[in-house]
């Protein structure tokens, strides 16, 4: 018989009489979890105003797109396999794992001497980060019901928007310190991994499940190389090579046999990575293409609205930053309450239903920004894309865990993620390849128009990747360029907003199920017939549609 014993050393979990966390035990783990993940969230946002003086002390400008996406790659295609690997051996040990991991690349990324090194470094930070940002979702369903889940999962989007904001601010403050450096955008999230080591050894004790493991390493490796595939396609198509070269047909080729031959593992291995009996779900297959399209808008939203600002308004990375303020205000405020109203009523459907209209809205609203609009302007039609994602991004997740069994928790979890992040991989090699052709076909048109010659000996295609260079040339190009942009990016937000709608699609056919674990259900926890005094019946709800009694003996 499997038995749920505690990840910590005591041998049991530190849950309430009834089998429930209390809230002041909930609000110990809370703050691991936002601890973690706010420094995994920042180890992303914090190099965006450090890669061109990154550049220039390390050099291989050709090599600066793997920077930034060596990270995106490997938090994306490792995140499936963390959630597995902690429902076999436990969430706690893992989470040490991820943060050992993290620390340890984040201090190799600052040591770095040169950019293969840095791109190594990175692509092992987003290991790291991949374990954290998947654990901290699963970690947080063993310590819930799904019910009271939503009272605490706004938190967990609160820490994500103001790593977004405060990012950037971090970034611009310590490059342009003489004391401290790029090399300190890498070290700043080192003592917060440590803290988190820390806090994870004095709070966390967690339910743990011991039961006898078998990882299937060979679906594990086809998996992480199928997604692999994609995702270095989608990233770097259109930038290292062509979209129609043979690096991206290759790419592509290789992610459809190995995804092939991962579908055929995992229907016959013991314990599988992906189980496919969750994708006989109804609920998990919907809300699935539900967070892949918020990702989609989210990660569409958080790349090229910053864009806008800088290139399109002539702001600094620090000033964007704070301009995205109210996508970021609106994210927070529509979670939290979106979280409260759920476990008051127990119901959670409503709110992506509304929530990925109003993400549409906002898009379609951000469509229309020009050099000329005014600022407060586009804040609004920021707040009302935030208010979307906030209720839409966590809730879903809810959905998928409350759908699953107990052993089965952390990879649904991870899932979860992992749909938003292969929506956000995908938004934004799609919405990139929009933005060059449109970028690419309107400049040369708009210089023909206004009889603007091109600069000698300047490639049109390095401008779009540095503002500052746009900004310094001369008035009636830089009019010239600023307008191309503009018009991209009416493009990229036109598309995007109808996508988005497929999600609310898909949403709105999910048959809703009444989140488990309210108030008004029975603890439904008693001790066991025939066994001696000294033995005690301990529950702990680990997902919404099982719950384990198991008799412990000390």
């Amino acid at each position: 018989m499997s038995a749920i014993v505690s990840d910590a050393a005591s041998g049991r979990p530190e849950a309430a009489l009834g089998g429930e966390f209390t809230h002041r035990q909930i609000m110990k783990v809370m703050s691991v979890l936002l601890v973690s993940l706010f420094v995994a969230c920042i180890s992303g946002t914090v190099i965006s105003t450090a890669l061109p003086t990154i550049v220039g002390d390390l050099g291989g400008q050709d090599q600066l797109a793997w920077v930034a996406s060596a990270g995106l790659l490997t938090t994306t295609a490792s995140t499936p396999l963390w959630g597995k690997l902690s429902d076999l051996y436990g969430r706690k040990r893992l989470f040490r794992v991820a943060l050992i991991l993290f620390a340890v690349s984040s201090a190799l990324a600052g040591l770095s001497q040169s950019m293969g090194q840095l791109i190594a470094a990175r692509a092992a930070q987003g290991v790291g980060v991949g374990g954290i940002t998947a654990l901290t979702q699963a970690i947080m369903a063993d310590v819930t019901t799904p019910r009271t889940r939503g009272r605490y999962s706004g938190w967990i989007g609160s820490a994500f928007g103001v790593a977004t904001v405060a990012g950037p601010l971090i970034g611009g403050f310590l490059v342009g310190s003489d004391a401290l450096g790029w090399r300190w955008t890498f070290y700043v999230g080192i003592p917060f991994a440590i803290a988190a080591l820390v806090m994870v050894e004095r709070v966390l004790k967690l339910p743990f499940v011991r039961r006898e493991a078998h990882v299937d390493y060979l679906g594990a490796a086809l998996i992480t190389g199928a997604i692999t595939s994609v995702l270095l396609a989608l990233s770097l198509g259109g930038q290292k090579w062509a979209w129609n070269s043979g690096t991206t047909y290759t790419l592509v080729t290789a992610a459809v046999v190995l995804g092939a031959a991962a579908v055929w593992q995992e229907r016959r291995a013991r314990q599988p990575i992906l189980p496919p009996h969750l994708f006989r779900s109804r609920t998990f297959n919907l809300a699935g293409a539900g967070s892949f399209f918020v990702g989609f808008a989210m990660f569409g939203a958080m790349i090229y609205l910053p864009q806008y600002l800088q290139v399109v308004r002539g702001m600094s990375p620090t000033r964007s930053g704070l301009m995205t303020l109210p996508m970021v205000i609106g994210m927070l405020s529509a979670s939290i309450t979106s979280g409260r109203l759920i476990t008051r009523f127990g119901r959670w459907k409503a709110f992506p239903l509304v929530g990925l209209p109003m993400i549409a809205l906002g898009l379609f609203l951000l469509s229309g920004l020009d050099v000329g609009t005014p600022l407060v302007l586009a804040g609004l039609y920021m707040l009302v894309l935030g208010v979307g994602l906030g209720l839409s991004s966590q809730v879903l997740v809810l959905a998928i865990q409350n759908d699953v069994d107990a052993s089965d928790i952390g990879i649904a979890t991870s899932a979860a993620s992992f749909f938003r992040s292969m929506g956000g991989a995908v938004g934004v090699g799609v919405l990139g390849a929009i933005l060059s052709s449109k970028v690419g076909s309107a400049i040369p048109a708009l210089m023909r128009e206004r009889h603007v010659a091109p600069p000698a000996g300047t490639d049109m295609g390095d401008l779009m990747g540095s503002p500052s260079a746009i900004h310094a040339l001369d008035a009636p190009l830089r009019s010239v360029v600023v307008d191309g942009f503009t018009e991209g990016l009416h493009t990229v937000f036109l598309v995007a907003a109808p996508v988005t709608l497929v999600g609310f699609l898909a949403v709105l056919a999910i048959r809703e199920v009444a989140l488990r674990g309210g108030r008004g259900e029975p603890a439904d926890a008693e001790a066991g017939e025939g066994e001696a005094a000294d033995d005690e019946a301990v529950q702990v709800d680990l997902s919404a549609s099982v719950r384990q009694k198991v008799a412990t003996r000390h």
